[in-house]
């Protein structure tokens, strides 16, 4: 019988509080088991970290490693990111004999595609934060340009920096909790394996409005999802 070792990991203690991105993990690795896995099988183990991937001292993840190790069962994650941010651990990880890593949304992948896979996610996640202190840099030497052209510019720039902080967080709040309602219908239904189209059909169908009160298209079913992510 084929046995599964699961994992599942959440960065901030807020994410495992609301339980939203363990939901998405958990239906994931749902769909693997009921759609690619070997007949039968049994998940042995459960284990389930609040803790950046950068960490690799996670406990619950060494809970897992010792007990895949022990019994030769298959360490079973959602997405590789929940394993691990760094392309070296997941190689290393990858090169123990007592280990074999399953990843539900890559039902198929082989140890070579899942090392290629996770180089270039960390290239994509080094490329994404070099723009991101370039643009903070350009935005530091505007700012401090018209600071000398406006001795006023500052507390302008604080006041409406304060409004829009406050503003954001709110469309943010009220985002996180139109998207955990949405996921009582939309989760079930992605689960069973229903098209993001598809979906949005059966939203449109049972008279169920967008946020903005308009219809449903397979793009704003793929936006709750990430975000329930």
């Amino acid at each position: 019988m084929k046995k599964y070792v699961v994992y599942t990991r959440v960065s901030t203690k807020g994410q495992g509080d609301s339980g939203l991105g363990l939901e998405a993990q958990d239906r994931d690795i749902d769909i693997f088991l009921a759609n690619f896995s070997e007949a039968p099988f049994e998940v042995i183990g459960r284990f389930c970290d609040v803790q950046s991937g950068g960490d690799n001292d996670r406990p619950e993840f060494l809970l897992a490693l010792e007990m895949v190790r022990k019994t030769g069962a298959e360490l079973l994650v959602s997405k590789l990111d929940r394993l691990s941010r760094k392309v070296s651990f997941i190689a290393q990880l990858m090169d123990d004999t007592k280990v074999r890593l399953r990843v539900a949304q890559m039902p198929t992948a082989d140890k070579f595609q899942l090392h290629i896979y996770a180089a270039l996610a960390e290239q994509e996640r080094d490329f994404i934060s070099a723009r991101t202190k370039a643009a903070l840099a350009a935005a530091k030497d505007r700012h401090e340009m018209k600071r000398r052209e406006d001795p006023n510019y500052t507390k302008q720039i604080g006041g409406l920096r304060d409004k829009t902080m406050k503003r954001n967080a709110a469309i943010q709040a009220k985002a996180a909790t139109e998207a955990a309602k949405l996921m009582k219908i939309i989760g079930p239904l992605k689960a069973a394996g229903q098209s993001l189209s598809a979906i949005s059909s059966i939203l449109n169908e049972t008279g169920q409005p967008t946020s903005r009160g308009g219809r449903w298209t397979a793009k704003q079913v793929s936006r709750v999802l990430a975000r329930a992510e």
